[in-house]
């Protein structure tokens, strides 16, 4: 049976990595005393999957991981709640277990399902935006391209990042802070990350973006049951 578990990474655990981040998991589900299934083989390992790898200091309010345990004689639902439950006791220092569902058979895992990914910006006062930067912002969406110089290892190139940006919009908490909520390509193919957006945006206002200026949170990840013309994203946990 596999169980598809939503979990929130916030506080400190934001600052760790991915891989202690798949370590913590998998120490947790021992001590939790589950009866994961393991893989064959001269070394091995618990079967589970992760959807997407959340950045070194961005929280995430709707990580995934996919686990395969041996198949109980109790009913599903009831199941994935209990693995749940159990989780959630051993988790510690900003880790939570929001939710659990059992994955339909045949279900794509996590990370084959990655779509999109919505994200919170919150820009500092440091940062020195003009007054009227939202209007500024949507003068930067209606442009028909957006040229963003991505840098990796293998060199720089230019993507067009305005066909990967599904959506956007703002909030303000209580304190009238206005924040950017963007949904963006997460997909294996053309994954973008919200600072190339707001890097681009501040070239397009003419300043430079200071360091540590943005704090982040992913909020959810989604599948695509539509298509690239007319997607249509729903929750991977709802995608099961």
């Amino acid at each position: 049976m596999k169980v598809r578990i939503k979990f929130a990474k916030t506080k400190a655990a934001k600052y760790i990595g991915h891989l202690d981040t798949m370590r913590f998991f998998q120490k947790a589900v021992r001590r939790a005393g589950i009866d994961v299934v393991y893989s064959r083989g001269f070394n091995p390992h618990q079967v589970m999957s992760f959807a997407a790898p959340l950045g070194l200091g961005l929280s995430g309010h709707g990580e995934y991981f996919d686990l395969e345990i041996n198949e109980p004689e109790a009913d599903r639902d009831t199941v994935a709640a209990e693995l749940a439950k159990r989780l959630n006791k051993e988790m510690c220092g900003g880790f939570l277990i929001v939710a659990a569902k059992p994955l339909a058979e045949g279900a794509k895992n996590a990370m084959a399902s990655v779509a999109a990914a919505a994200y919170t910006v919150k820009i500092s006062e440091e940062a020195g935006l003009p007054i009227d930067w939202m209007s500024q912002f949507e003068k930067f969406m209606n442009r028909q391209e957006m040229i963003y110089h991505k840098v990796t290892k293998k060199g720089e190139r230019e993507i067009d990042l305005r066909p990967l940006i599904y959506k956007t919009g703002y909030s303000t908490d209580n304190s009238g802070n206005t924040s950017l909520s963007l949904l963006l390509d997460a997909s294996s193919a053309n994954s973008i990350k919200p600072q190339f957006v707001i890097e681009a945006f501040f070239d397009y206002i003419g300043q430079q973006l200071p360091e540590y200026a943005l704090s982040i949170s992913r909020e959810d990840i989604y599948a695509n049951t539509g298509t690239a013309e007319k997607p249509n994203f729903v929750t991977l946990l709802d995608y099961i």
